[in-house]
């Protein structure tokens, strides 16, 4: 197998050839047909989480083919295709996984981070926590790869939110572009936040949409029922709270977001909410990827070669994207 290898923290991605990997008890092999570049992987490289084991495979976003099945598993099944989200595996012990939030589990473990993932031409997963991603509904690999977490964090962070009319997006990339044609589906306005000068993205949104499409330094044209902040950018979390009507919630969709200043307590009152999103459950993932097939949701993609793994980062890291980045073995 080929493989884009992070070896620590800070460091390029290194190409390596290795023997194609042979699947436990309770694991399948996959040959992987696409794999998503997401923000966690750059946080990856640049240190800031810290459950990470180096060297790792990143990958997180991962539709595949099953090759060879472990002993002990029954289904999914060879020539199956898959996919393989962020949460690979929980203790299924604890509190957290007996209460059924296995999200919140107290000893995950997470694909492409303590966990080889699909930077690669093959790689395993535990067949449980496998989704299944049929072919007629995606057919094209690439173009399915990012609704693994991309697509999986808004549906999260919007059920959080609630039963809302009008929402906000802070951050126009591969996450919010995937929920934006969701909300569109079930007929509720967005109003989409990019950085100051970003017209590409704000044009973006507004072809997929949008109501308003402005900067995250603006206040939209009317007050919103919530916000959900993508971006990996404490200091829009005033701005967000201050978007919102009285009653509504500002979710925070990122795995990490820099330290989010101090703010007036007025900005919080009326009963305004502020949640963070973690990870996802199994049972998120059969549920959005059904409404995701049933609701023709199409991500924007932008192909790579695995090889050029490293490019594919630097233009998510420097905003040259719209959508998402894919990369093809």
């Amino acid at each position: 197998m080929q493989a884009m290898v992070a070896r620590g923290v800070g460091m390029a991605l290194v190409p390596e050839h290795r023997e194609d990997p042979l699947p436990g008890p309770d694991e399948v092999r996959i040959r992987v047909e696409a794999c998503g570049v997401c923000r966690t992987d750059l946080h990856l490289i640049d240190g800031e989480l810290p459950q990470a084991r180096y060297p790792v495979i990143p990958g997180h976003e991962v539709i595949g083919v099953i090759d060879t099945v472990g002993r002990d598993v029954n289904a999914p099944g060879i020539g199956d295709r898959v996919g393989v989200p962020w949460l690979g595996g929980t203790c299924g012990r604890c509190a957290y996984c007996l209460g059924g939030r296995e999200n919140l589990c107290d000893t995950p473990v997470f694909t492409g981070c303590n966990r080889d993932g699909g930077y690669a031409t093959h790689m395993t997963a535990r067949a449980a926590f496998c989704l299944p991603l049929p072919i007629s509904d995606y057919p094209d690999a690439a173009a399915a790869a990012p609704l693994l977490c991309a697509g999986l964090i808004g549906s999260r962070a919007l059920r959080l939110a609630g039963d809302v009319a009008s929402v906000g997006l802070y951050g126009f990339g591969a996450a919010a572009h995937i929920l934006a044609q969701l909300l569109r589906h079930q007929g509720r306005p967005f109003y989409a936040f990019t950085r100051p000068g970003d017209a590409a993205s704000q044009a973006f949104a507004r072809e997929l949409g949008a109501e308003w499409a402005g900067s995250s330094d603006e206040s939209p044209p009317e007050p919103l029922d919530a916000a959900i902040i993508f971006a990996a950018a404490g200091e829009l979390v005033p701005s967000a709270l201050r978007a919102v009507r009285k009653g509504g919630s500002v979710v925070c969709g990122g795995i990490h977001m820099s330290d989010i200043p101090r703010f007036p307590y007025r900005l919080l009152w009326e009963e305004r909410r502020l949640l963070s999103v973690a990870n996802l459950t199994r049972a998120d993932g059969h549920d959005f990827l059904e409404v995701a097939g049933r609701a023709r949701i199409i991500p924007h993609v932008t192909p790579y070669p695995l090889s050029d793994a490293n490019r594919a980062l630097q233009d998510l890291r420097l905003g040259r994207l719209q959508g998402a980045a894919v990369l093809l073995p």
